[in-house]
C-alpha cells in the first residue's frame, strides 16, 4: 500500500536508467529544463538527483574503491536517505541501475541503450580504465539494465529508449514530457 505521500503525489517520480556513457545525466538535464519550461504550477517541483552525486554527498558509501574508481554503495544508507525525499513526487533519479529502488517509488522507468562500439568510445573519452571499460560494454551488450527494470518493474512503465545522437535525446525528452502530462491528468481526479 502507498504511503499518504505517495497517494497524494501531484507528480510522478522518473528513473532514468542505463550503462555508463548511455547519455542519462544529459537525457535528466534536458528533462528538467523541459518539464520546468512547461509553465504549470508544479514547474519548480522538479528535481533531477543524479544519484552518485548524492551518495557522495550524503556519505552513502564506505570508501572509494580505487580498481573500478567508484564509490562503493551503502544502499541501505542510499535507500534510507532517498526515501526523506521522493515521497512528493516530481524526482529524476538518474543512475545506471534500478532494481534497488522500490517498485512503489517509481511510475515511469526509462533504460537508455547505445550502440556497444559507440558506448566503448565515451567511456574512453571519460578516462575509464580499460576493465571498467569492458565490463560496461558487456553490460551494455548483454542488456543488464534492461533485464533488470523488467525483472524489478511492471512492465507498463518500463521503456527503452536509444540514446545515440542529440536528436534522439531531444525526442526522447519530447516524449517523456508528454508521458508526465498525460501522468498528470490521468492522476487529476485522485486528489
Amino acid at each position: 500500500m502507498a504511503s499518504t505521500a505517495e497517494q497524494s503525489r501531484k507528480l510522478p517520480n522518473i528513473l532514468v536508467t542505463g550503462t555508463p556513457g548511455t547519455g542519462k545525466t544529459t537525457h535528466a538535464a534536458q528533462l528538467l529544463e523541459a518539464l520546468q519550461a512547461t509553465g504549470s504550477e508544479e514547474e519548480g517541483a522538479w528535481e533531477h538527483v543524479n544519484v552518485g552525486d548524492f551518495v557522495k554527498d550524503k556519505g552513502c558509501h564506505s570508501g572509494y574503491n580505487e580498481e573500478w574508481q567508484s564509490w562503493d554503495v551503502d544502499e541501505d544508507k542510499l535507500l534510507d536517505e532517498l526515501e526523506l525525499i521522493q515521497g512528493a513526487g516530481g524526482k529524476i533519479l538518474d543512475w545506471h541501475t534500478c532494481d534497488m529502488f522500490p517498485e512503489r517509488w517509481i511510475d515511469l522507468v526509462i533504460v537508455l541503450r547505445c550502440d556497444h562500439t559507440q558506448l566503448w568510445t565515451r567511456l574512453e573519452k571519460r578516462g575509464y580504465a580499460l576493465a571498467k571499460i569492458q565490463e560496461n560494454n558487456t553490460a551494455e551488450i548483454m542488456e543488464v539494465v534492461l533485464q533488470d527494470a523488467r525483472e524489478s518493474y511492471a512492465e507498463e512503465i518500463v521503456v527503452e529508449l536509444r540514446s545515440e545522437d542529440p536528436d534522439e535525446v531531444e525526442q526522447n525528452v519530447a516524449r517523456i514530457v508528454q508521458w508526465v502530462a498525460n501522468w498528470k491528468a490521468n492522476n487529476a481526479d485522485e486528489e
